[in-house]
């Protein structure tokens, strides 16, 4: 397998990482704007199989001539640019994947089916944390169910150490961050599917050793999920899991106008709130330091005829032996495992498919075993 990872930003670093661990994978190429940025990904990495390239994604003739030289492509830049990029892996008969996060694009990209069959490819969006990793979990607990009630997931990358009124590090991109606090999620309510506004429903979760934590709705890591389950479940939702107060500190960002794309005129210059508000949390909030990630996904319906709970539940913890990130490693290595499972022809058909319709789940958990990545899993039966 010959792999082409576009963007040396952390995730970039964590797929190119996974990559070459893989016997099956021979070549890994880790191409950005800045060639500096790639050669310090090859030299963290420190394998053999990896080289550096040089590519602005906005070139598309040029993109589209190194994908060529590829099995399979990973986008781990920001998710504006995914859209282009898939209909570049059409163009060169390449198999593609993202780290997804905005719905609107993710339909843009499963609107490309018919050209990324006519191709022979896959494309496949939304394949990091959440949306991604979640979205094939989901799946493969609602398939151990007779009838399916709800499915609630519930996700946060935090601090193992938080401070300031925030209580929260970057472990992430902050235009991502912003755009899940502001825009709607997308759930299902009473078997419809619906929008409901991004930072409500607060609610108490009971998360050991952390102690008690806070959820609430927000954009983007349900994904696909309400249109795959319509039909199925009465009420599926996902909300991000932060530590107490979080939601009501930025909560007030929000009510302040700070989120704003409008351009405000002061002392002659315009500038739109949001632009400030993105530098200020790059510059206040803390980057570096260990994190964790929690994954919290809840079912309930029918098994073997009673009424069941089922709970999956995952801490990953930053790796003090490779300096990758929790956020890092639930991130980048789910999207490295499906390319790699794109390559082998693990993935059933082709086309622009959500994951939690055609990736084996099977396979999928037992390759992030392998990483490090295990689930605690909770059966009980219920009155």
């Amino acid at each position: 397998m010959k792999i082409l990872v576009l963007g040396a930003g952390r995730m970039g670093r964590g797929a190119a990482y996974d990559l070459a661990r893989s016997v099956e994978v021979h070549e890994v190429t880790v191409a950005d704007l800045s060639l500096d940025n790639a050669a310090r990904v090859v030299a963290s990495v420190n394998n053999s199989k990896v080289s550096a390239a040089a590519v602005d994604v906005l070139d598309y003739s040029r993109v589209v001539d190194l994908m060529s030289g590829h099995d399979a492509a990973i986008s781990c830049v920001v998710y504006k640019h995914n859209l282009l990029l898939a209909r570049a892996a059409i163009e060169a008969g390449t198999n593609f994947c993202d780290l997804g996060g905005n719905n609107k694009v993710v339909e843009a990209e499963f609107a490309l089916d018919e050209q990324a069959r006519q191709a022979g490819i896959n494309i496949i969006p939304d394949c990091g944390l959440a949306p991604g990793m979640v979205s094939v979990l989901a799946a493969h607990g609602a398939a151990r169910f007779e009838s399916l009630e709800s499915i609630h997931i519930r996700v946060g990358g935090l601090p193992q150490r938080p401070t300031g009124p925030l209580k929260y590090q970057i472990v992430f991109s902050v235009e991502g961050l912003i755009n899940e606090y502001v825009e709607p999620a997308r759930v299902i309510r009473a078997g419809q599917v619906t929008e409901v506004e991004a930072m409500s429903d607060l609610e108490l979760l009971e998360f050991p050793p952390f102690g008690t934590m806070e959820a609430f709705q927000t954009s983007g890591g349900a994904s696909s999920l309400p249109e795959s389950f319509l039909g199925r479940v009465r009420d599926l939702d996902y909300k991000t899991i932060r530590y107490p107060g979080h939601c009501e500190q930025f909560r007030l960002l929000i009510e302040l106008g700070l989120t704003s794309n409008e351009p405000l005129s002061v002392a002659g210059a315009a500038l739109a709130p949001r632009s400030m508000l993105e530098e200020l949390l790059l510059r206040r909030l803390p980057i570096e330091g260990p994190d964790v990630v929690l994954v919290h996904i809840g079912f309930q319906g029918i098994i073997a005829g009673e009424h069941q709970t089922l709970t999956y539940r995952i801490i990953d913890y930053y790796d003090e032996g490779t300096s990758l990130s929790a956020m890092t490693r639930t991130t980048a290595f789910p999207a490295s495992i499906i390319a790699q499972m794109m390559c082998r022809g693990d993935i059933r058909g082709k086309g622009a498919i959500p994951q939690e319709r055609c990736v084996p789940s099977d396979l999928f958990i037992a390759a992030l075993a392998d990483r490090g990545i295990h689930i605690a899993e909770h059966e009980s039966v219920t009155s």
